[in-house]
């Protein structure tokens, strides 16, 4: 393990909360100290759910672990199922508990409680959350279906279970409330959904279907994996998230139903008609680097390039378990694919691609931040302003369109700055201009300097002197130096060329031999790649 600052993933028992809480019926009894009960924290106030998700602790303190700990935690066990009654109980340690090795599974069986009880060992220490929350959405599952032979289906309508939605997964909520519905247009019945909103006992339903969609494979890829060895289901893993992907998905799972999709159901998405527009044309080519989770980021590469028109400048994932598909679809698109989980190495990946803007997590938010780059939230780890209270899905042809909003308006916007930027000094936009509206009551701007009121000694050699002793700016990356009125004169050129021009000076001075670089430098440079 390694302290940080910050963490993409939590731990592992992090993981099996969010199947926990997803679900109805479940209770999570997890062996951990004092000061790792933090569940309330993120799901009631980060997700903002209704309901404290159903977690117990052992909570035992130092001056126990001089005692008897196994003690605790069977107490805990048992006061959970008095208390909660639940379908179905989960017992495992915190990273810091595993320490101790009391094996809680053992512990919970020597109780004999009426209901399953199931045992998930997640090595913190090893593991991270989204693993875990795979591990114990399959060890969920085994239990709920092991003695199940394999059903019948050649006489039951075709339908499907949706798999991977959790708790505090992104926009997963909405995600699965759009896919149903547009399962429901093609006239396909969706069996179970889980984890999300499913119990125990629905679980052991999940054989009955003829297919499983795999929403999230970070968190279902091994349930699936499972009940196609198990109950030979079919997979479908086309990812619906984008205009194309969302076609794709369509088309794959209409055939493997044998139905016929309503005509004008892609026309739902007006990120098509954009894309063909005129406006389309500003965003063309425009440089965006993406980093999140594997399904997120390989999904966003697509319809940044392919249905945007963005230049692709960085692909990445934390999730180290699918560095495989994020490799491929970098490679495809001709670079070179980040996998790390240290957001130190994404922040000097980001600054050295220069890109125009950035998609990502809730770190890319900060990163770009102080970047000085627009950037817009597509994964998980986010915070609680990406769980809107209203439906925002990203799945789908209606998240075709939420994508559209959340790619496009960070650049919009960032025009608009950029243009009340420029005109910051004019007579009528300056700070202490009143608005237009309150007429001759107008306060009048100060007037500007001049020679006939500049202050004594003020003359034209004394500002060369001043501008040429101004402090320098360093550009740690490059290891050029740009003086700090060239970095001003920089800043007047609209965002979404100023990486391309600050390349292109930095190129122009590297190959003259040209340190610090001057405003001079900046109009040299552009009058030689203009020429």
């Amino acid at each position: 393990m390694q302290l940080t600052l910050w963490s993409y993933e939590g731990p592992p028992h992090i993981g099996a909360m969010r199947i926990a809480t997803a679900m109805h019926g479940v209770h999570y009894v997890l062996h951990a100290p004092q000061g790792d009960t933090y569940a309330d924290l993120l799901f009631t106030m980060i997700e903002r759910r209704d309901r404290r998700p159903p977690v117990t602790y052992t909570t035992f303190q130092a001056r126990d672990l001089g005692g008897d700990t196994a003690a605790l935690f069977r107490t805990a066990v048992r006061d959970a199922y008095d208390r909660f009654r639940p379908e179905a109980m989960i017992v495992g340690a915190s990273c810091t508990a595993e320490l101790i090795q009391d094996d809680p599974g053992g512990l919970a069986a020597g109780l004999g409680l009426p209901i399953p009880v199931i045992p998930v060992e997640l090595p913190a220490y090893q593991r991270k959350e989204n693993w875990g929350a795979a591990e114990t959405f399959y060890q969920l599952v085994r239990a709920a279906t092991a003695c199940l032979a394999p059903p019948d289906r050649a006489a039951q309508p075709f339908c499907v279970n949706i798999l991977g939605p959790t708790a505090l997964g992104f926009r997963h909520r909405d995600d699965v409330r759009d896919i149903a519905a547009l399962l429901a247009r093609l006239g396909i019945a969706v069996n179970v959904i889980a984890p999300l909103g499913a119990s125990f006992a629905d679980l052991a339903r999940l054989p009955a279907a003829h297919a499983n969609l795999v929403l999230y494979p970070e968190t279902a890829g091994t349930a699936a994996a499972y009940l196609a060895r198990r109950f030979g289901q079919k997979t479908i893993a086309t990812v619906p998230i984008g205009l194309g992907a969302t076609r794709d998905f369509v088309a794959e799972i209409a055939g493997l139903a044998q139905v016929t999709p309503p005509p004008g159901l892609a026309g739902e998405s007006r990120l098509g008609w954009y894309s063909r527009s005129v406006d389309s044309t500003y965003l063309t080519g425009k440089r965006v680097f993406i980093f999140g989770d594997a399904t997120h980021a390989i999904a966003l590469a697509r319809v940044a390039t392919a249905e945007i028109g963005f230049s692709l400048v960085g692909l990445g994932t934390y999730s180290r378990e699918f560095a495989a598909p994020v490799r491929a679809a970098a490679q495809s698109h001709g670079i070179e694919a980040l996998i790390s989980d240290d957001y130190l190495a994404v922040e000097a990946a980001i600054a050295a691609a220069q890109p125009e803007l950035v998609l990502g997590t809730q770190m890319e938010r900060h990163i770009a931040k102080r970047l000085g780059v627009p950037c817009a939230v597509i994964s998980a780890p986010a915070h609680v302003q990406d769980f809107p209270a209203r439906h925002a899905p990203f799945a789908g042809f209606e998240g075709a369109n939420v994508l559209f909003d959340t790619l496009i308006h960070p650049l919009m916007m960032g025009l608009e700055e950029h243009l009340l930027g420029m005109f910051r000094d004019d007579f009528e936009f300056n700070d202490t201009a009143a608005p237009s509206h309150l007429g001759p009551h107008a306060t009048t701007p100060p007037e500007p300097a001049s020679p006939a009121n500049a202050p004594a000694g003020a003359t034209a050699g004394a500002l060369a002197d001043t501008l040429a002793s101004a402090p320098v700016w360093r550009d740690d990356a490059s290891a050029l130096i740009w003086r700090d009125d060239a970095e001003a004169e920089l800043r007047k050129i609209p965002f979404f060329v100023r990486g391309k021009a600050r390349r292109n000076t930095e190129i122009f001075a590297r190959e003259r031999g040209l340190n610090p670089i001057t405003i001079e430098t900046i109009y040299d440079a552009k009058a030689h790649f203009s020429a």
